[in-house]
């Protein structure tokens, strides 16, 4: 049965092969074949939008940035219109922006992961993780994962519900 996948940056910014950001870019394009093959559902989380435009922000020089800013645009702009196998998520409400907010502090208070003790979670994974929560209660039935080459995000995963 097909999953829903959200994306996360890590991921993302191999689609869109940002120099010094695509190392898994083969390893990823053969697993979104595979995926999209089995009929997985994809998602673009609006946290992974914003983090790669900070990647993208930091690229070394300007025209590297204007090229890969354009890139991103036009890429998530296709995906907003439907021309890509991946929608971008729903934009969150102010009600449930702030919920997210206040979630925050506790968040970033506890520790990522055991190997990353002296790490909390960001904003942007809290958003992420709160995306995953949203899309697992309302997909019961359907395997929900979030696709992240970082161990602490690919934890989220329902695992196979067929």
């Amino acid at each position: 049965m097909s999953a829903i996948v959200l994306l996360d940056t890590s991921v993302y910014l191999n689609i869109l092969d940002v120099p010094g950001n695509n190392q898994n870019r083969d390893d990823i394009f053969a697993e979104f074949e595979i995926r999209l093959n089995q009929g997985d559902y994809f998602l673009l989380p609006m946290a992974a939008i914003w983090e790669t435009g900070n990647h993208i922000a930091d690229l070394g020089n300007g025209g590297l940035r204007l090229q890969f800013g354009q890139k991103l645009v036009e890429d998530v702009t296709r995906a907003i219109n439907g021309s890509t196998p991946y929608r971008p998520t729903h934009f969150p409400s102010r009600e449930e922006f702030l919920a997210w907010l206040a979630d925050f502090p506790l968040h970033a208070q506890k520790s990522k992961t055991a190997k990353k003790a002296r790490e909390g979670v960001s904003l942007s994974d809290l958003s992420m993780i709160k995306e995953w929560e949203q899309s697992k209660d309302r997909h019961s039935m359907s395997q929900v994962l979030i696709w992240s080459l970082d161990a602490d995000l690919a934890g989220y995963d329902t695992g196979d519900r067929t």
